[in-house]
Formats: C-alpha cells, structure tokens, sequence
C-alpha cells in the first residue's frame, strides 16, 4: 500500500481502520444487514464497541468531542478504507448524514445545541438529518427555489415548509432545516435546529427509491406547520444559511468521493480474483483483452479520482475552501461516474453470477446511482467548472 501525501502516522491509522474492516466488518455485512431488516443492530454495536476500544471511534472529530482531531487529509485516507464496506462508516460511526451534521455543528453551534445535540450525535447515542432538498417546485439543484419559511414572531420563529429526501429523518432525533428568512438571493436563507418531534413537525413518509435501505439510509419526506423555534435554534446568524450550506457540502462531496472509492477499489479487487480463476473460450478470462480493457479503465479511473480527493482535501486543509469549490465539483463528478461504471463492468465480467443477489454488485449498484444525483448532479458540477475555468478561475496543472 503506497501512501502517497500521507504522513507515517496517518500512514499507520489507515492501516489500522483497513484491519477492523476487512477482519470484522466485511466478513458481518450480511447478518448486520440481516439483523437490522429484522430491527436489531446486535452484531453493529458489538463492532462499534470493539471501535471504541482501538481508539478509532469519530475520528474526524476534535479530540474533546472523542475523536483524533484529524484534519481533511486524515479524513481522506481513514473514509477510503471504511468505504470499503457499505456499512463500514456506520462501524466508526462517520457515515452520512451524521458526519456531515457534526461538522455542521461544531462549527456553527451554539453551546446549548452543542450540549442537546451535538455531543449525543458523536456518541452515536442518536442520529440526524439535514433537510435542504424539496419537492418541485421547491429547492432541489438550484437552492434559490427554495420554498420553506421562517418568519419572525415575538421572540422565536415559525416554519413553515415541505422538505424530502432528507436522508434518515424517520428515526432522527434532530433536523437541521434550511428556510428562507428573507428574499435576498445570497443573504435570504437561514439554518435551524429542529426536533424532530416537535409539535408541527409532520412525518410524512419514507420515500420508495431506487435502492434498498441501508441501515438509516432510507429517504424522509416532512412537512413543517407553524414550527416553532427560539433564537439559540439558528445554526450561525441569521442569513448564513447559503454560506454554511457551502461550508457543509464541499467537504461533504469529498467524504461521499472518499467512500466511493474505497467501494470501487474492493470491487475492482473482487473482479480481480474472479477473472484471474474463471476460464472461457479456452483461456482464462483475465487473458481475454476485453476483459483487460474494463480492469485498465476502472484502475485509471480510481487513480485518477484518488488524487482529485486527495488534491481538494488539501486545499481545504489550507483553508482554501473558495477555491477548492470546482475542484469538489470536478471530483466529485468524476467518482461518482467511476463508481457506477466499475460496478456496471463488475457485473458484466462476473456475467450471471454479477447479475444474480449471489454477489452484492447489483445492490451497490442500485445505491451507487443516486451519486450522480445527491449532492449537486452532474451537470450542475460541470456547469461550475465550466464556469470557473472560463473566467479564469481555475487552473489544471497544479
């Protein structure tokens, strides 16, 4: 394993968050995915603990919240290897919404909030959601639609709204909601903490979709009537919504590129092991060009992508983040691509067996589609290249 831009002690966590994947995680994957379809997490929680007790639990976090106090590189190469696994980030409680939500918090929370929320987050005590997104004509890649209100009264704020997609909101004890507080297009949305049971907070469904649930990956529909909430619920100021959508999602694209490829890599590592042992046609299929095509691409591609992440990560880590926003763009796009093309290729080369549940290409792949979508499409990702390099903004040999 080649550590490339990582220091020796970066070096050695990988390692370690490698070993309790690849020991502990993948040979449970079906029964915590079993055990969790049947409303029990016995064989995850056995994990996490075991987590805890190496010192690798959250460790993107600030050491006074429980974690290594790793910065964005860190979470670059530690993500990668729990990728691996889809329920690896769950195991070191790092997955998605949650992580993102963390960071959220930590950096715009007040210490009430922090106190209420934050700490059992980090624990893993309870989970979360962040609701943005919403039905048409709501908000949805375009945040300047967006529909749900805040609007001031007496010493609090009312909310009004209807948000989907909010991913694991069925079970979460907090939303953060984003709602326009005034009409000023870079000024006019505002971010709240929201319980999720509190009175007016509708429930409305848990969305159908694509792919299976996963743990709390299941899609959350909410309609909020005349919500309730006081000054210390607002994450930041009022207004800084925008900004800290921002703050929250560049880095946020990157944990999602990190994860992927770590799935991609494992996949490709099992079409490896496939190709090298099946024969066909007389020969074995590893030897068969067509076959050596789609392994060359799909290493190309992870490679490739491994160094976007790696190259955004360090920008951020250098406090870049303005700049750092068509490179997310551009790696994000990029991964996100890789991953359902190397899956696609994985079930073509394993032929039916790829195609049948006897392997898992078919389930990654139903939840690897929605990249694409979640966190800015595609196109709008190649809109904002685009945009920069065209203005002059960006440059491609760094």
């Amino acid at each position: 394993m080649t550590d490339w831009m990582l220091t020796p002690e970066l070096s050695a966590l990988r390692a370690r968050i490698r070993a309790v994947i690849d020991e502990r995680v993948i040979p449970a994957e079906q029964t915590i995915l079993a055990e969790d379809r049947a409303g029990s997490r016995e064989t995850l929680k056995a994990i996490q603990a075991d987590v805890r007790a190496r010192g690798l639990w959250t460790p993107h976090l600030p050491k006074d919240f429980g974690g290594l106090g790793l910065g964005v590189m860190g979470m670059a190469a530690l993500f990668r290897e729990m990728g691996r696994s889809p329920v690896g980030a769950k195991a070191f409680n790092c997955d998605a919404p949650d992580q993102g939500n963390m960071d959220l918090l930590l950096k715009a929370g007040s210490a009430a909030i922090k106190a209420r929320y934050l700490r059992p987050l980090c624990a893993a005590e309870i989970t979360s959601a962040f609701c943005m997104t919403e039905p048409a004509p709501g908000a949805g890649s375009d945040p300047s639609n967006l529909r749900t209100t805040a609007r001031r009264d007496g010493d609090g704020w009312v909310i009004d709204g209807h948000k989907w997609y909010s991913t694991g909101g069925e079970n979460a004890a907090f939303l953060v909601v984003m709602a326009r507080t005034s009409d000023d297009p870079r000024s006019g949305a505002t971010m709240f903490v929201v319980d999720r049971h509190a009175e007016g907070v509708e429930y409305v469904r848990r969305i159908p979709v694509f792919a299976p649930d996963v743990l709390d990956h299941f899609e959350g529909e909410f309609k909020f009537h005349g919500v309730r909430v006081g000054d210390d619920a607002l994450l930041g100021a009022e207004g800084q919504g925008f900004l800290l959508a921002q703050r929250r999602l560049v880095p946020a694209r990157l944990t999602h590129c990190m994860r992927w490829l770590g799935l991609a890599a494992r996949t490709l590592e099992m079409c490896r092991d496939y190709v090298g042992a099946r024969e066909s046609f007389g020969k074995r299929l590893v030897e068969h060009q067509m076959i050596q095509v789609m392994i060359a691409d799909a290493a190309r591609d992870i490679h490739s992508g491994n160094l976007m992440t790696l190259h955004c990560a360090q920008m951020l880590e250098q406090g870049l983040e303005r700049e750092a926003r068509p490179y997310s763009s551009m790696a994000k796009t990029h991964v996100a691509r890789t991953l359902c093309r190397v899956l696609d290729d994985a079930i073509q080369m394993h032929g039916g067996l790829g195609y049948s549940e006897d392997l898992p290409f078919t389930h990654w792949y139903r939840s690897a589609r929605a990249a694409r979508i979640a966190d800015g499409p595609d196109e709008v990702h190649q809109m904002v290249v685009a945009r920069d390099f065209v203005r002059g903004r960006l440059d491609l040999l760094v």
